[in-house]
């Protein structure tokens, strides 16, 4: 689910509405086609499976290729019937489709948020950061999460339950973002209107709504939007961003630096956002900073993989190849399988000391 963050103080009157139609119901955006429906039914279903088998069986189905042998595209946000055409999921449409076939399996089954995620990206100017959301499964008291990313996706904290309502509000959203990224402005500011009428109390669609407004060129309704935003989520990072750059452009530098600081004192607490700075620093060549920033971010989040490899590269490239191989094997301790494997090729390709 993409959080944008551009350019856009605090309003105490509600956010003009955003237009927009009304939405499809989430059984229509889910339904089973009948060749789907079918095709589960012979391959998941047949000789009255348990439940546990029946989920065991749903996962091969919906990954192996003699199945349904889906993809993942960042940007596939669709309907299941879509899906089933094209094979191609996002972790949105990924969840949409699993749900609806688990549910039809008669499974317990409901979307699971991931709020704080690893994903950053730049479309002309624009900043988006992505938050996650996956499946999950309760059978006989045991909870089970089936992701389509779960290698690719650094996460703060576990999945919490999510709700219908709020997956459909979120399913808008990726539309409005794709077609906002697309240069579509008016069918995304439509797709946005969408998501708040079903979901009003989610502060990052308001900070995303904002960012609409303001590419429409309305900078008084993008304020109001932040400022809802703010409201629902004191410590929303992209709307801080967004209202410090509202800000900057309108020569307010005392608002500017309140904003600013806020963001600050929300990103010194964020592992994620660590690990970005981190790496821009990496990439500078400030091989110090970067080393303090993955270090902070190990502190903050001391069981990610990822940050320590990161930490081991930063010291090879400085020169330090015993604190390299040090970071590295703690890198192997919180890691497995494959992964796990790669460190250890790794370590073993170091010099010897």
């Amino acid at each position: 689910m993409f959080a944008l963050m551009i350019a856009a103080a605090l309003a105490l009157s509600a956010p003009a509405p955003v237009a927009a139609a009304d939405a499809r119901p989430l059984a229509e955006i889910m339904a089973l086609p009948p060749a789907l429906q079918a095709q589960l039914h012979d391959d998941v279903l047949v000789g009255h499976p348990s439940k546990t088998q029946r989920l065991e069986r749903l996962v091969h189905f919906v990954f192996d290729t003699h199945g349904l042998g889906i993809t993942y595209q960042a940007d596939a946000t669709s309907s299941v019937e879509q899906v089933y055409a094209t094979r191609k999921v996002n972790c949105l449409s990924f969840t949409l489709l699993f749900l609806a076939l688990a549910r039809e399996s008669g499974l317990e089954a409901y979307p699971q948020e991931v709020g704080e995620t690893l994903s950053w990206g730049e479309v002309d100017g624009t900043i988006y950061r992505s938050n996650h959301i996956n499946a999950g499964v309760r059978i006989a008291g045991h909870r089970y999460t089936v992701d389509v990313a779960a290698n690719s996706v650094i996460t703060r904290r576990p999945p919490v339950r999510g709700s219908d309502q709020r997956m459909l509000a979120q399913y808008y959203n990726n539309l409005a973002m794709e077609r906002f990224l697309q240069g579509q402005l008016v069918e995304a500011v439509q797709d946005m209107g969408m998501a708040l009428q079903v979901d009003p109390g989610y502060a990052p669609h308001w900070s995303n709504a904002g960012v609409l407004y303001l590419h429409s060129g309305d900078a008084d309704a993008a304020e109001r939007s932040y400022a809802k935003a703010l409201a629902l989520d004191p410590l929303d990072a992209s709307a801080l961003f967004n209202m410090g750059e509202l800000m900057h452009r309108n020569g307010d530098r005392r608002r500017e630096a309140e904003f600013r600081q806020r963001l600050a004192r929300v990103q010194q607490k964020d592992p994620l956002q660590q690990f970005l700075l981190a790496r821009d620093f990496e990439r500078a060549g400030d091989y110090p900073s970067a080393i303090e920033r993955y270090l902070r971010a190990i502190q903050l989040l001391p069981d990610e993989h990822r940050f320590y490899a990161a930490l081991a590269r930063t010291y090879l490239q400085s020169g330090d190849t015993p604190r390299a191989r040090k970071a590295l094997t703690r890198a192997r301790l919180f890691s497995d399988g494959a992964t796990r494997d790669s460190y250890r090729a790794q370590l073993e390709g170091l010099p010897q000391p």
